[in-house]
């Protein structure tokens, strides 16, 4: 058989099944008096079907929708198994436990190399596809990182387990809810839509007149520079602890990507297209408005979801320089203090969240807007 990535994953699924068998998957009692325990009940169940399908993925006999249905079920399967036999005792799983924790992280890389070479012109299977990979990615990445929290018994004060974290945010609603609109309904989007406008606005004066370009540009490009750990405090001693200076913030962080990418998406339009609309007899405006901003729109929506990002930040971190009892900056510093380290990650899980959200809103925005872009009718 050639030597493919599919098995080399098969022989490490069955290597570390069998590993399972033969080494103690835990020790228990004193330092001084170890016993060497080895895999019963699930864990069993799991290094026994870890094998089979092992042998099935290497022998190729077993193909297609069967074989992956095989996979995945034994690896989630192998993953409720580790997570159950950890228990409230960490910290003293043997070299045979993460013998089959290589299994099955092995089995789920397999699926996942499988669930992406699948083809199909249904464009909602194409979808579920573009889906199913990366929720299975994230998933195994919650999966191994529980796992080696409680299995190698990492303090909760250094890194909490996702279930920790779980916990928290359903313990946490109305807090994180009031955070949630302090920073993200309030500075991130107010400081979002001003930003943004702001720099598509001066992009087209800066298109218009020479001058403009020759002497705002510049500034511009200086602004953007400026730290926004200087800008911050700044922006409160101006604006107050509320949101407005968090919003500030925000538009400095947002003003020029925008400035730019338009600036760029502007200079687009070709000089063919230009002098075609010239024939026409069309204005400055009808030429902007009928060809050079629609050809721009791809580096609009460019910048538009670049800031999506840097508005986030921009927000979170302008809260660390002062802000009301409110806010996921606020939250971040003051729980850190407290050393509630679960709390913190709680707070970065709701931004990871709310960003990547946001991000792929504005990312749908752009294929119905640019749908005759090559980049779109290409996906």
């Amino acid at each position: 058989m050639t030597l493919t990535l599919r098995s080399v994953l098969a022989v490490a699924a069955l290597v570390g099944a069998l590993g399972g068998f033969i080494v103690p998957i835990e020790i228990g009692g004193a330092d001084t008096d170890r016993v060497m325990i080895w895999p019963h009940g699930a864990l069993l169940v799991f290094a026994g079907l870890a094998v089979l399908t092992a042998m099935a993925a290497i022998s190729d006999r077993l193909r297609g929708p069967l074989l992956l249905a095989a996979l995945f079920l034994v690896a989630h399967f192998g993953a409720y198994a580790l997570i159950s036999s950890l228990g409230d005792e960490a910290g003293k799983r043997g070299p045979g436990f993460w013998s089959l924790v290589v299994a099955a992280w092995a089995l789920a890389w397999l699926v996942a190399d499988r669930v992406a070479a699948i083809e199909s012109r249904d464009r909602l299977k194409q979808r579920l596809l573009a889906i199913a990979i990366p929720a299975l990615f994230g998933m195994w990445i919650l999966i191994l990182w529980e796992i080696i929290v409680r299995g190698f018994d990492i303090p909760a004060v250094l890194l909490p387990p996702p279930s920790a974290i779980g916990a928290r945010i359903a313990t946490s609603v109305p807090t994180l809810w009031a955070d949630f609109q302090q920073t993200i309904l309030k500075a991130v989007l107010i400081g979002y839509i001003l930003g943004c406008g702001a720099g598509l606005v001066v992009a087209i004066l800066i298109d218009r007149s020479s001058f403009l370009q020759r002497g705002l540009l510049p500034i511009g490009n200086l602004v953007s520079a400026l730290p926004i750990v200087g800008v911050a405090p700044i922006m409160v001693m101006w604006f107050g602890f509320d949101w407005p200076s968090k919003a500030a913030v925000v538009i400095i962080m947002t003003f020029f990507p925008m400035l730019v990418n338009t600036m760029a998406g502007l200079a687009s339009a070709s000089a063919m297209q230009r002098d075609l609309m010239k024939t026409y007899a069309a204005s400055y405006w009808q030429t902007l408005f009928k060809l050079r901003l629609p050809e721009a729109l791809p580096f609009i929506f460019n910048a538009l979801k670049i800031n999506s990002t840097l508005a986030l930040i921009g927000a979170i971190v302008a809260e660390f320089f002062g802000t009301p009892i409110v806010g996921m900056g606020f939250r971040i510093s003051t729980e850190v203090g407290r050393m509630n380290i679960d709390m913190v990650w709680a707070e970065i899980a709701m931004a990871a969240v709310a960003g990547s959200l946001f991000y792929g809103a504005i990312a749908l925005t752009e294929r119905v807007f640019t749908f005759w872009h090559p980049s779109i009718r290409g996906s």
